[in-house]
Formats: C-alpha cells, sequence, structure tokens
C-alpha cells in the first residue's frame, strides 16, 4: 500500500476528468491494502472495524469522497485480501459477522454514496467545460477587439486621420445595417446557467461557488455598450477542500497532548529502573479530517532491555470497541538508550502504518530526556520494510533512509492525554 502508488494523478486538476474515469481513480486506490501472513489477523478485524467508524465520521461531516474510499478498503480487504491470511480458515465465525454486516450495510451504503459522488463529478465536470467554453469565446473576442485597434491604428499618421474629411457615404435606406451576429455567444452555457444550490458547497448537493461579472464598457467607444465577455473571479474555490481527500496522498494532521509523554513515562517508571523497554498503544478518534490521540491503552506484556511484546491483544480490541477508538500508532520506551527505531522497531510500525498511514511511533528515551516521533518514509522505507522477511533484529541499509521524522503531528497544550492500564 505504497503511498507512491497513490499519486496516480494531480488530484488538484480531477474536476478536468470524465466523472466514470474519476470513479474509478477512487475503486483503485480502494483496492490498495495488503495482507501480512506474519500480522496477526484479529489486527486485521481491528482495522476493518476502525475503518467503518472512519466511514460513519465522514459521512456525517458531509465528506463522501473519503468515506466511499474507506468502504472501498473495507470490502476489498474482507472480499478478497483476508482469504491469503494463513488463520483465515480458523475464523469463520467472524467472518460470517463481516460478511453480513456487507451484505446489510457496507454494500447498500457504497452505492448510494458511489451514485452521490457521481452525480457530483458530472456538476463538475459539466461546470469545467462551461467554463473552458466561456474562456473561448473571451479570447475570440479579444482577438477581435486587438485588429479593430490595429485597423484604427494603420488609419492614422501624426494623430490624423488618413480618411479624407469631405467624403461621403451614400446609404441605401432599404438596406438594414449589419448588427453583431450574437448567436455564438448565445450558444455558450455560463456556469451560472447551472443550478448553484447555494453559495456554500458540498459533496451532497454539488454546488461550486462561481463569480461571474458581466463588462459592459466598450474600451473604445465609452457610448457604446455591448455585451463583452464574462468575468471569471479565480480567487473564488469550491467549500470542499481537495487537499482533504484521501485520494491526494497528503497525511492528516495528528494531534497529541502535549503531556503524553510525561504522563507515559511515570506508568513505564518501573520498567525503566529495571532496565526493561514499556510500550502502549495510542488511540483516538477523527473529526474534521484531522486524526487526535486521546489515549494510551498499555497492554499486558513482557520486554527486556532492548525489546517489548505486547500480549492478550483481544482485550485492547474490547477498550477501543468500548470506547469507539481507533488506532493511531505506538508509543514505547529505550531505557538506556537515545530514541530511534531499531530494525525490530521498523517491522512493528509498519503493521500500523499500513493500515493507518498516518500511524506514528513515539519513542521515549530517559536517560537522555528526549522523545523521538517517526514514521517510515512514504516513499521507500514502509514499501522496503513491508517485503523484508527477516526476523528479529537484523540489518537493514541506512541510505535512502528507512524512517523520517513525523512532520504532520501538532502539540495540544489544552487536551490531557486518558490512559487504560490493563496490566493492573
Amino acid at each position: 500500500m505504497s503511498s507512491s502508488k497513490t499519486a496516480m494523478v494531480n488530484y488538484m486538476d480531477m474536476t478536468t476528468i470524465e466523472p466514470q474515469e474519476r470513479m474509478s481513480y477512487l475503486v483503485q486506490h480502494g483496492n490498495m491494502i495488503e495482507v501480512d501472513p506474519k500480522q496477526s489477523i484479529l489486527r486485521y478485524f481491528r482495522s476493518g472495524r476502525e475503518m467503518v467508524r472512519m466511514a460513519k465520521v465522514y459521512v456525517a461531516e458531509g465528506n463522501h469522497e473519503n468515506a466511499f474510499i474507506l468502504y472501498m478498503k473495507y470490502l476489498t480487504l474482507f472480499v478478497e485480501k483476508i482469504r491469503k491470511h494463513p488463520d483465515f480458515e480458523s475464523k469463520r465465525a467472524e467472518m460470517k459477522d463481516i460478511n453480513k454486516l456487507i451484505k446489510e450495510e457496507i454494500m447498500p451504503k457504497s452505492e448510494k454514496l458511489r451514485q452521490k459522488l457521481l452525480n457530483h463529478y458530472q456538476r463538475e465536470y459539466e461546470q469545467f467545460l462551461a467554463n473552458k467554453e466561456a474562456e473561448r469565446i473571451h479570447e475570440l473576442e479579444r482577438e477581435r477587439e486587438r485588429r479593430k485597434r490595429e485597423a484604427r491604428d494603420c488609419n492614422k499618421v501624426g494623430g490624423y486621420s488618413l480618411i479624407p474629411a469631405n467624403l461621403h457615404v451614400q446609404i441605401d435606406p432599404n438596406v438594414q445595417p449589419s448588427a453583431p451576429d450574437m448567436k455564438l455567444l448565445d450558444q455558450v452555457v455560463y456556469p451560472n446557467d447551472f443550478p448553484m444550490g447555494g453559495q456554500r458547497s458540498n459533496l451532497s448537493d454539488g454546488g461550486l461557488l462561481l463569480s461571474v461579472e458581466t463588462d459592459f464598457r466598450d474600451e473604445n467607444d465609452k457610448r457604446t455598450n455591448i455585451p463583452s465577455k464574462p468575468s471569471f473571479d479565480r480567487s473564488q474555490k469550491p467549500q470542499y477542500d481537495r487537499s482533504d481527500s484521501l485520494l491526494a496522498g497528503s497525511l492528516r494532521t495528528v494531534i497529541i497532548p502535549q503531556d503524553t509523554m510525561e504522563v507515559f513515562l511515570q506508568l513505564a517508571q518501573r520498567n525503566t529502573d529495571k532496565n526493561i523497554e514499556t510500550c502502549g498503544i495510542l488511540a483516538g478518534r477523527l473529526s474534521q479530517n484531522r486524526l487526535y490521540i486521546t489515549h494510551v491503552i498499555i497492554p499486558k506484556q513482557h520486554g527486556n532491555a532492548d525489546s517489548c511484546t505486547t500480549m492478550s491483544e483481544e482485550e485492547i480490541f474490547d477498550v477501543q470497541d468500548q470506547k469507539n477508538l481507533i488506532t493511531l500508532g505506538w508509543i514505547h520506551t529505550h531505557p538506556s538508550q537515545t530514541a530511534f527505531l531499531s530494525s525490530v522497531d521498523l517491522h512493528t510500525h509498519c503493521s500500523y502504518q499500513l493500515m493507518m498511514p498516518e500511524a506514528i511511533a513515539i519513542v521515549c528515551a530517559p536517560k537522555y530526556q528526549t522523545n523521538g516521533f517517526y514514521i517510515l518514509t512514504p516513499t521507500y522505507g514502509l514499501n522496503f520494510i513491508a517485503e523484508c522477511r527477516e526476523t528479529g533484529f537484523h540489518p537493514h541499509p541506512n541510505d535512502p533512509p528507512l524512517y523520517m521524522d513525523a512532520q504532520h503531528i501538532q502539540m495540544d497544550q489544552n487536551q490531557k492525554i486518558q490512559v487504560v492500564d490493563l496490566r493492573r
């Protein structure tokens, strides 16, 4: 599920693409999900539930495109890809419930969203064509005016007209003077001929805010009012922010409470004193296309000086289901080392980032009083680690870098992290 694959087309230019082709990009994006046989199948069941939760949030916020992409990912995962997992046959009971959900909820909602998006794309495409045609007419009129000015300039020398002042033109009263042919302009469908649905736009009504002005001024003759070009205000944009689309490939911002690391280090202090690593799950919610870390879940675990393994993962899932939380990454300590991602850490984080591209790994190094916020490099490291079949501690190449500092995070001093400690 490389993010480089998602850059199939410049998303900002997609209004110039026919609606059916545009829909195909969404479906292709939804198909970009793989199953790693080394990961617990329970983790994929949990990710599926989180996809449905996020999709419902997007629907409630009117972001139908992102909701549709997540439903496509869910269908791809549980209709096709999950069958390749070695534990699939042992989870027939769980799959029965999932198949029921697909039939009764996911498929009907996906089809409804598909039709809404097609209607919206059709309106945007028609508006694009109308704008393009209007600009073509505008260019024709500009060329006509330019030729008229050149003709007048050619008939003047030193500011005097070359046409004799005593020249008289005989006009036949039986012949009507020819008027400008306005049929060409009449055939143009301007954007304001389409139903706008108000000045605010969302995916449900497809309305676009576009300022159209008509300039009746003639540069050369103030007494003549000849309709000129429609003037388009390009500073006006649709209310729907296309950079928010999952198809755009950009990472959503992850908001982290400022006290998260301090609180976690206090919970890990007993292990830190024994030079034992401690790990926790970062969980939270989605709102307005931003991801908010609200909880640290500390699972049952066993660790040593350079590794930590979670136990009883089903307890983590239960907590997340009860509190309606989605997984946003993980946090762990390096009791006696600096903050970095070891080879084992890279593989651990890969499973998080494959399912949630924004998932972060926080490493706390209390000995050096530093914290690191990392992700695998989306254009290289994610694919490299996903395809690496070695286990345990093993060397990886350092160039190109496999991981990087997370650039999509933001600290929040006003919110406090909540803790669920399952070790007690």
